[in-house]
């Protein structure tokens, strides 16, 4: 039923993970309707979007999420309207994790494995996404230049990403006693490792330094793009490193920079 919205994506260019989740939600969305997509209305439409938020308790991500998936294959593929003026819900507006430098420190001093190390230092000193530090091969980078670019960004976009001096001198440790002759910096009998198997490193070396904040891979790209920030960095320089389409994405961390606010005095205190 759904292979004409998988043949869609994939020519459009999409994410296996993308791909996974629309045909997720489309299947879920079809267990609760029972009925031919063909058939489906308005009514059921606004009827299962409201299942997700009362009975499952969805978030407004989620939601926004299934409901593209939903609108890709009723309004694209099958030309059926029935989604057509369901609205998406308002997204909660949660600012992004930052750590501070004496965070991400206490975070690599307490990783003894050579192989989490260095995945840890890519994503905070080069900005990556966790798919993209996972997929990362050595021919991606040019060290003599030290930098690098990423073929298969979020939207099938390249972009250059900077490289450290320290990151440099610890690949070339961590290549001598790499196991195997994998193109993949960061792998595992030959493939690169997954995602999950990335998160699982970052939450543990997190634990084990005693970081109280909920850290996850993306923190870590967080705190680079809003260390960058403090230090001057023009934003539409950071915009770039990290791969943001629109630049309002990325001024989302001159509200976490709390250095920028900590600069502002308070008008009590010039009474």
């Amino acid at each position: 039923m759904f292979d004409k919205l998988e043949t869609e994506l994939k020519i459009r260019g999409f994410s296996k993970r993308t791909v996974d989740n629309y045909i997720y939600h489309n299947k879920k969305f079809q267990e609760f309707v029972k009925k031919e997509p063909t058939s489906v209305d308005e009514d059921d439409a606004k009827n299962y979007i409201a299942h997700l938020m009362s009975d499952l308790k969805y978030s407004p991500r989620s939601i926004n999420l299934a409901l593209s998936s939903l609108k890709f294959f009723y309004n694209e593929i099958l030309q059926n309207r029935a989604f057509i003026n369901v609205k998406a819900p308002k997204s909660e507006k949660k600012l992004p994790t930052v750590l501070t430098k004496n965070e991400i420190k206490r975070i690599l001093d307490a990783t003894k494995n050579p192989k989490h190390k260095l995945l840890i230092e890519f994503m905070y000193s080069a900005g990556l996404r966790v798919s993209e530090c996972v997929n990362i091969k050595l021919d991606d980078l040019e060290l003599s230049e030290k930098m690098g670019k990423i073929k298969h960004g979020k939207g099938a976009k390249e972009r250059y990403i900077i490289l450290s001096d320290n990151l440099i001198n610890h690949l070339g440790e961590y290549q001598r006693i790499k196991k195997d002759n994998s193109p993949y910096i960061f792998s595992v009998n030959g493939r690169p490792i997954t995602t999950r198997q990335a998160q699982k490193v970052v939450k543990e070396a997190a634990k084990k330094a005693g970081i109280k904040k909920r850290v996850f891979c993306h923190a870590l790209r967080s705190s680079f793009a809003t260390h960058l920030l403090e230090a001057g960095t023009d934003i539409r320089i950071i915009q770039e490193l990290l791969g943001h389409s629109d630049l309002s994405t990325t001024q989302i961390y001159t509200k976490v920079s709390t250095q920028q606010l900590k600069k502002v005095k308070s008008p009590l205190d010039t009474l």
